[in-house]
């Protein structure tokens, strides 16, 4: 369980950077040494999410933990929100730090970055790790999207903005509560950071084009897997309450070597309810030699 009272910090030695890619600003985290391991987050937190792993990865990695487009401290530009233009802002994020393969560690809204990522760069990924969400137009997809909890994916426009004005750590707590196993993992302390975080000027405006391009990331992806499945191994992580063995199903439409992990008496937010056993997982993942 999180600690409730502070929220994670990175390690000593990692540094914060503001690098310009691709038409945007990315704020990223940097630290540790050896291979690298990028980590993308998803919607309802940050790159600070990562913070547990990037402690355990540092020791042997070079860790980068980027928020992505228009999220926590990055820029919010006006266009540029489908995970194909995102795939773009992470091989330009890499350039910029002079590495050119990656592990690949992803979660939510960073599944998708990280699978447009890997479908256009696949030299580019060593291994990839991807956890408890689904890739638009990838496999169970349209049986996916009839979930009645996942009606935010089409919320969105100006008059939802003026709804949430002001009320984002309500919007937020529904996230936190109805996809968690339990609602208290998610400490108070994390949800006032990531509330005030998606508060800033035009947050929740970035955030909810994230969902808004899953359409045009339905036609990307096709065309993508029209070109082959993924071949490097891929990891595909479910919370027991949440995404579960469907995880693995999703990837098994996309990658050709794909192994499954269920993470037990976890949600979705697989970093804050269950941080040691998530942890463990792709720290075993990620050292294994194929």
């Amino acid at each position: 369980m999180s600690n409730a009272t502070e929220v994670h910090a990175f390690p000593p030695g990692f540094q914060t950077q503001n690098i310009r890619t691709n038409g945007t600003t990315l704020h990223v985290r940097v630290g540790g040494q050896g291979p690298a391991a990028i980590l993308l987050h998803g919607y309802g937190e940050t790159g600070d999410m990562w913070a547990p792993l990037a402690t355990e990865l540092a020791h042997d990695h070079t860790v980068i933990a980027p928020d992505l487009r228009g999220m926590g401290l990055s820029s919010r530009p006006e266009y540029g929100y489908d995970k194909k233009t995102q795939g773009g802002d992470v091989a330009g994020l890499l350039d910029e730090l002079g590495i050119e393969r990656v592990d690949l560690v992803t979660h939510d809204i960073g599944n998708m970055v990280g699978y447009a990522f890997a479908a256009q760069y696949p030299h580019r990924v060593t291994r990839f790790v991807v956890m408890d969400a689904p890739l638009p137009g990838i496999g169970p997809w349209e049986e996916i999207l009839k979930h009645p909890l996942l009606w935010h994916f089409r919320f969105g426009g100006p008059d939802m903005e003026r709804l949430v004005a002001g009320r984002e750590r309500i919007y937020l707590d529904r996230f936190w509560n109805e996809f968690s196993a339990d609602p208290k993992s998610f400490g108070e302390a994390s949800r006032d950071h990531y509330a005030r975080l998606y508060a800033q000027p035009g947050a929740m405006h970035a955030g909810f084009c994230q969902f808004a391009a899953f359409d045009q990331d339905v036609i990307d992806n096709r065309a993508f897997l029209a070109r082959g499945k993924l071949a490097m191994p891929v990891l595909a992580v479910g919370g027991e309450k949440s995404f579960g063995s469907t995880m693995a199903v999703v990837m098994r439409a996309a990658a050709t070597d794909v192994d499954e992990l269920v993470i037990a008496a976890s949600g979705h937010w697989l970093m804050e309810e269950q941080p040691m056993a998530t942890v463990a997982a792709v720290r075993a993942f990620l050292d294994r030699q194929r």
